[in-house]
This record gives C-alpha cells, structure tokens and sequence, in this order.
C-alpha cells in the first residue's frame, strides 16, 4: 500500500482488498480511519465511553454492510456520517450531552494513566491553548495534527466544511494558537 497517498485513496484500497477476501486489510482500513472516527465522535461532544461505541458500532455496519456501498472511494464518508449518526443517537439515549476532557489530547490509544502522568508542562500549555481556541479550530486542529496524511474530503465530511475552506481555515487556527503561545510566557518557543 501507498502509504503517501492520501487517505482516502489507501481507505479505498484497503477496502477493496477487504471486499476481495483479505481479511487482513480490514486492520489496515481500521488503522488507518479510526483516527478520523475518533476525532468526529469527540467533535461532536461525545464521552469516551460513548465514541469508543459509537467507532465499534460503525465499523460493525461496515462489515455488514461492505457489499453496499458501491464506490470503495466513499468508505471514509461512509464511516464518519456513520459515526456522527451513532454518536448523536447515542447521546439522545443518555439523555446529555458531555463536553471531552479539558486540557487532553482526544486521542483514544494514547491517553492512558502512565501518558497522562508524564505529559510535559509543554503539553499542557499547548493543549490548554488549543482547548481556548473556537470549536470549529479544535475540531479541525485534532482531526489534522492526528491524521498521518489527511484526506481532505473525509475532513470535510467529518467537520461539515466546504474542502476549499479547510486549508485557509487550517491557517487561522493555527495563527491563533501561535498568538496565544507566543503571548503565554509559561511556553518556551
């Protein structure tokens, strides 16, 4: 697999592969994707316990349901809207909904008692910072800095944004949480 390729190209690619009978290929989609899927449940103010159902449950349906979906290239818009739906059902269903974590990366494979007690006082300037910034900046920020090689239209799908806008809006952010560090005299540039 092309792992430069974007990663909605190696999504289609492993899916493919998965559909043909290589079952090892759905590891590869699912390591590839549950970033993403991690970051639209967060995004939408999802508990952890309720994301990490949420992911488990779309990609159940997707092995349903493989035969289904006629263009492989639409697998990543297919999981997310999934997960999104997943997610706000399974909120109705616990009757509130929860903010994530303050000051913690969203990341579910890596944020573990021991990571969280060695996390530099670098980190949580940073990630004190990026919790300051407006929604739509976090949302995007996560789903970027967390992506390996982003696919812009999965990035789309995910945060509901026009493709065109997401570089330009990327810029903004990222200005801002400049500003905000450089102006913070605990962060050593």
């Amino acid at each position: 697999m092309n792992t430069t390729a974007p990663l909605g190209a190696q999504a289609a690619s492993a899916f493919v592969a998965y559909r043909e009978g290589d079952r090892d290929q759905l590891r590869v989609l699912v390591g590839l994707l549950t970033p993403l899927l991690w970051h639209t449940a967060r995004a939408q103010r999802a508990p952890q316990h309720i994301a990490e159902e949420a992911i488990q449950t779309a990609w159940l349906r997707l092995v349903d349901g493989a035969a289904t979906i006629a263009d492989p290239r639409g697998v990543v818009s297919w999981l997310v809207v999934t997960v999104k739906r997943e997610t706000w059902r399974l909120l109705r269903l616990a009757g509130r909904e929860v903010a994530p974590e303050a000051g913690v990366p969203d990341v579910a494979d890596e944020v573990t008692p021991e990571s969280l007690s060695i996390a530099t006082e670098q980190q949580r300037v940073l990630w004190r910072h990026v919790e300051d910034l407006p929604e739509r900046c976090r949302a995007l920020l996560r789903v970027i800095a967390f992506a390996a090689t982003p696919d812009y239209a999965g990035v789309a799908a995910s945060l509901g944004m026009p493709i065109g806008s997401i570089g330009p809006t990327r810029g903004r952010c990222l200005a801002k949480l400049r500003t905000a560090l450089l102006s913070d005299p605990s962060w050593e540039a």
